[in-house]
């Protein structure tokens, strides 16, 4: 993915704003046209019961890095429907989600994520997820409305 500085300032700041991924930790990593990738360090709070990363965690990152690679774009989307499956337990000291747009639209757009957890250096994929998000249209300022 060739990083695009402009876009991932946007996206970083976009994230800034979103008290949830503030206490996640996460991180915008690299951005590009359609792409992304998003990380994260483990901490005990994202744990179930059995002490992996919960699934509803690793929904989250999904949702957030596939809204982010559409974002990119079309600007701003919101998710209409996602799928997260869940391959093995999420479990690691560091998270990494890479996210693309599959089919971009006016009316829906289709992306993709993948979340790979590192454990004691070695990186493994723990779970796959679908978005199908929806462009929001911008919405105007009080000056833009008043001619």
């Amino acid at each position: 993915m060739m990083n695009n500085p402009e876009l991932q300032q946007r996206l970083r700041a976009v994230s800034q704003l979103a008290a949830f991924n503030n206490w996640l930790g996460l991180q915008v990593d690299e951005v590009s046209s359609g792409a992304v990738q998003l990380s994260l360090p483990w901490r005990a709070e994202m744990g179930q019961y059995a002490g992996f990363m919960h699934a509803g965690i690793q929904g989250a990152l999904i949702d957030t890095a596939c809204g982010f690679a559409a974002a990119t774009l079309s600007g701003q989307v919101l998710a209409s429907q996602y799928t997260v499956r869940c391959l093995r337990p999420a479990v690691g000291e560091h998270f990494r989600v890479v996210a693309k747009v599959i089919k971009p639209g006016r009316q829906q757009i289709f992306a993709a994520a993948e979340l790979y957890a590192t454990r004691n250096g070695e990186e493994t994929l723990v779970a796959c997820g679908d978005v199908l998000l929806v462009p929001q249209a911008q919405q105007k300022t009080e000056s833009e409305l008043q001619g």
